[in-house]
């Protein structure tokens, strides 16, 4: 989508440090962290919610979790954890409407959902 600005961030339209990337995913730092570490894991493809995969786009929520599994190690949260978050639509949470992953670490963060 041409207004989407995970969509410019993925082509390259807008800089900014990229944290991984790969044929299908792009991974960069949130600018409004909610935790000392707060990467966003995004499809290179405009999908605009979890309610918007497709079959054929198995491949590429494959790869995100593949990218989750280095960039944890690359950061040195793989041993001691971290949390991974979607939100799904306006009542969810969702704020920029194309799939991400918010990745959450640094500290011990709490259990408390509500």
């Amino acid at each position: 989508m041409s207004d989407c600005i995970f969509c410019k961030i993925a082509n390259k339209e807008i800089n900014t440090e990229l944290v991984y990337e790969s044929e299908k995913v792009v991974a960069f730092k949130d600018i409004n962290p909610k935790a000392p570490i707060h990467v966003l894991v995004i499809p290179k493809k405009h999908i605009e919610t979890v309610m918007d995969i497709k079959d054929e786009d198995k491949e590429i929520i494959s790869d995100m979790y593949k990218a989750i599994r280095e960039i944890a190690k690359e950061l040195n949260i793989d041993e001691k954890g971290f949390r991974i978050i979607t939100n799904c639509k306006e009542d969810g949470g969702q704020e920029v409407m194309h799939l991400h992953m918010h990745m959450l670490a640094g500290k011990k963060l709490s259990t408390n959902i509500i």
